[in-house]
């Protein structure tokens, strides 16, 4: 088994550093005598191009597809990378399918940057299995902003919730002391707040302090997207515009619907991509316009449940994702912020 230098070094041929600017490479046709451009980077949306790398399921929504669709709703062109490729979420009672290790994410990026196609203006990640892969990530970042140094790239920390852990420990330092600084924007749960930060959240004083502890480290937005205190669902948002500033925080109260869901955490985070990316200087009207369009999908989703026989608390339930399309597009700001002072 090669060791992470090993591995890293191995990466190193399709993940150099070397800073170029971006140009578009006309490639030879045989019937026009070049190809078509690509009309992504020649004629770019007004909101972004987005690197989606995640995990993929052929049934249901989790990761990249309970994210890519919202995104390309909302008016980003976004290609997904598949960091595992399951039948269905881990949550049945089998799966089967493919996991990607570094070298394989290597090629793609080596394959994209071959043809001049790896100007990114964002770059998401979700759920990272293994250190080896997580330290590609950081290289992926590198290399993105070598070509972009403007590059915003969002991470939603998947580690665990509610105490546990569902990756390996070590992973933790790595996000912590690795990640956290390069990062844009970070989406943690309370649980995940708490790992980065090594601070217990036990009241809402206590997430805003997790907040400017992990600007502090770097990122300039952090969502700790559901944190519950005695019964009560909340998020807290936090946005330092400038480093040494104050950050204007603020908070969403969420009402709990008695049910489990997957893939909500990996929309969440798409909606706060796409939203914050619109209202740059507002990440409270961002939370708002995500928070919105979730619980309407949520509770799509439970009355379809219940309109089909089923109970929805007896299972974990599979999103409505497509059904909710136009929630996505235009949500009805039901749940508003209260800005701290």
């Amino acid at each position: 088994m090669l060791s992470t230098q090993e591995f890293l070094s191995s990466c190193r041929p399709c993940l150099g550093t070397s800073r170029k600017t971006h140009v578009f490479r006309r490639r030879s046709s045989s019937i026009s005598g070049m190809a078509p451009p690509i009309l992504s980077l020649a004629l770019p949306s007004e909101t972004g191009r987005v690197l989606s790398i995640q995990s993929h399921t052929v049934q249901g929504y989790v990761g990249n597809k309970s994210a890519v669709f919202p995104l390309q709703l909302l008016g980003y062109d976004v290609d997904p990378i598949h960091s595992v490729q399951f039948s269905n979420h881990t949550g049945y009672p089998t799966f089967k399918g493919q996991v990607l290790n570094g070298q394989q994410l290597c090629d793609l990026i080596e394959g994209l940057e071959a043809n001049n196609l790896l100007y990114y203006t964002h770059l998401l990640t979700g759920y990272i299995g293994s250190v080896s892969f997580l330290n590609t990530i950081l290289q992926v970042v590198e290399k993105l902003r070598s070509i972009n140094p403007n590059l915003i790239y969002v991470c939603d920390p998947v580690m665990g919730d509610e105490g546990k852990l569902y990756v390996p420990s070590e992973l933790v330092s790595v996000y912590r002391e690795k990640v956290v600084p390069v990062a844009s924007m970070l989406t943690p749960n309370q649980f995940e707040a708490e790992q980065l930060t090594g601070f217990r959240i036990g009241s809402e004083a206590d997430g805003r302090e997790a907040c400017k502890i992990l600007h502090a480290a770097g990122p300039a937005k952090v969502v700790i997207t559901s944190i519950n205190i005695d019964g009560n669902l909340f998020l807290i948002g936090s946005h330092q515009k400038e480093k040494g500033q104050s950050p204007e925080q603020f908070k969403i109260v969420i009402p709990k619907i008695p049910a489990y869901f997957t893939g909500t955490g990996d929309l969440m985070t798409a909606l706060l991509l796409g939203w914050s990316n619109k209202y740059r200087d507002n990440l409270d009207i961002a939370a708002e316009l995500a928070v919105s369009s979730l619980q309407a999908l949520l509770q799509r989703t439970v009355n379809d449940y219940v309109t089909a026989g089923f109970d929805p608390q007896s299972s974990s339930l599979e999103i409505r994702l497509i059904q909710s399309q136009d929630d996505i597009r235009n949500p009805q700001v039901k749940f508003k912020s209260e800005k701290y002072n």
